[in-house]
């Protein structure tokens, strides 16, 4: 095989594997900007470490967990957490019980949007 042609395979596998599950690059962090139209104002991020992996900030708490469906579809399965007490532990089980009903998930660019079929959505924007 041509090395330039080899070489152009390999960036293409390169950049494939830059972004698992088309959630985009490994490492960007997903801030929760709202839950089911309403703004949501403690932190609570997720990312996509892996291809078939979750992980981020409940807004008291680091979690983790395994994606059970590829892209576009959503399913956050054996999702565990640190065990950290604070003010907004309400906030966090907000946070952690909605992401468990979430079924489907849309990208636009820096927005992501999980859905559920309840009619149940999360919007987050891509962090710096």
């Amino acid at each position: 095989m041509h090395p330039l042609v080899l070489s152009l395979a390999l960036l293409g596998l390169s950049m494939c594997a830059a972004e698992p599950d088309g959630f985009g690059p490994a490492d960007r962090v997903w801030q929760l900007t709202s839950l089911d139209g309403t703004a949501f104002t403690a932190r609570a991020t997720l990312s996509f470490p892996e291809d078939g992996q979750i992980a981020g900030e409940a807004p008291c708490n680091r979690y983790s967990g395994v994606m059970t469906t590829p892209y576009p579809w959503f399913d956050a399965g054996q999702v565990v957490s640190t065990r950290r007490a604070c003010p907004e532990l309400a906030a966090e089980q907000q946070f952690l019980s909605a992401l468990s009903t979430m079924h489907s998930a849309e990208r636009d660019g820096d927005v992501l949007i999980l859905r559920a079929p309840a009619g149940r959505e999360m919007r987050f924007t891509a962090g710096d």
